[in-house]
C-alpha cells in the first residue's frame, strides 16, 4: 500500500512537471515527503496511512437564506497560474499558507479569497492534511485540482468557515457547514478539523455539544481526528467542569476503535498550565 502510494506520487510530480505548474510541482513534492514516509513507517512495522473516500461536487449553493448576507467566494474557479505559492518545502517549519494579518477583518478576508482565488486554501488544506498522514486523502485533493483545473467545494466551503472561525463568529461557521452538508458536500478531515475547534473553543459553551457531534461523527467516519482536533473538545469539556461528560465522550470515542495519544496530547498542551490541563489529561489518561 505504502509503496503504491510512493510510485503515484512519483508518476503525478513527472506529469505535472513537464507543465511548469508551481502548484502542482509543489504539492507532488510534499506528497513524495509523506509518501516515502509511510513507505518506511510500513516497512518498519508501523500503520500505513487509511484510505479515505471523500465525495464532492463543483457548485457552491446559494446564500439567499443567510441571515448576514455575506457574499461567499466563487467555487470551480480555475487556478490562476500568475498567482500560485513559491514550491513548497517539506522541510521547511514555516506554515505553508500565512494567516491574515487581521483575521477579523472578514470584508479583507473574503476580497483577498475572492481577488486572490482559493490556491492558497488548498494549498493549507493540502499541506494538514500530508502532515496528518492522511495521504490519500491528500492525493484525492491534488488530483482533482490537477485534472480538472477547479478548486473542490470542500476547498471552498472550508475557506469560508475558517474565515468565520479565526474571526470569533462560530454561529456563521456552523451555518456554513451545515450548507455545505445540505449541498452534497462531504467534510475532509481538514474541514472537520476546522469546524470541531471553533465549536470547542467558543467560550459561551453553547456549541461544546455540536463540537462532541461532529467529533463522534468524525470518528464514525474512519477519519483520524489529530490531537490539536480532540484534545480541543476535552478542554472545553474541563474549562466548563464538565469532566464526567467528558469522560462519557472518550468511551463513546473508544467504543469507535479511537484511542488518545498522550504524546501527542502533552504537546498539544505544552504551553498550557492550570487546572483545566491538568482535567483534560486527568480524563483521557486517568492521570
Amino acid at each position: 500500500m505504502a509503496g503504491t502510494l510512493l510510485s503515484r506520487a512519483f508518476q503525478l510530480l513527472a506529469s505535472t512537471t513537464t507543465k511548469s505548474n508551481p502548484f502542482s510541482t509543489a504539492v507532488s513534492s510534499r506528497l513524495i515527503a509523506i509518501a516515502a514516509e509511510n513507505h518506511r513507517r510500513h516497512s518498519r512495522g508501523g500503520e500505513p496511512s487509511t484510505k479515505i473516500n471523500t465525495k464532492v461536487n463543483f457548485s457552491l449553493p446559494s446564500d439567499d437564506e443567510d441571515d448576514n448576507k455575506t457574499t461567499l467566494p466563487a467555487a470551480a474557479k480555475e487556478v490562476d497560474k500568475s498567482k500560485l505559492p513559491p514550491p513548497y518545502d517539506p522541510f521547511s517549519k514555516k506554515p505553508a499558507v500565512e494567516d491574515p494579518e487581521d483575521p477579523k477583518d472578514l470584508q479583507e478576508v473574503f476580497h483577498k479569497m475572492r481577488s486572490d482565488g482559493l490556491t492558497n486554501n488548498a494549498v493549507k488544506m493540502f499541506d494538514a492534511l500530508s502532515k496528518d498522514g492522511l495521504t490519500h486523502e491528500a492525493l484525492e485533493l491534488f488530483a482533482q485540482i490537477k485534472d480538472k483545473g477547479q478548486m473542490p467545494d470542500v476547498v471552498s466551503h472550508t475557506a469560508v468557515i475558517e474565515a468565520y472561525a479565526n474571526a470569533g463568529k462560530t454561529k456563521e461557521a456552523l451555518k456554513v457547514y451545515m450548507r455545505m452538508l445540505a449541498s452534497g458536500v462531504a467534510p475532509n478531515a481538514y474541514t472537520y478539523s476546522v469546524m470541531i475547534k471553533a465549536l470547542a473553543a467558543d467560550l459561551s459553551g453553547n456549541f461544546l455539544g455540536d463540537a462532541k457531534k461532529y467529533l463522534l461523527d468524525m470518528v464514525g467516519k474512519g477519519k483520524r481526528p489529530n490531537a490539536g482536533t480532540y484534545t480541543a473538545v476535552f478542554e472545553g469539556f474541563a474549562r466548563l467542569e464538565k469532566a464526567e461528560e467528558g469522560r462519557e465522550l472518550l468511551e463513546e470515542m473508544k467504543g469507535k476503535g479511537f484511542m488518545p495519544e498522550e504524546t501527542a496530547v502533552k504537546e498539544v498542551l505544552k504551553s498550557k498550565r492550570g487546572p483545566v490541563v491538568r482535567t483534560v489529561i486527568n480524563i483521557l489518561f486517568g492521570k
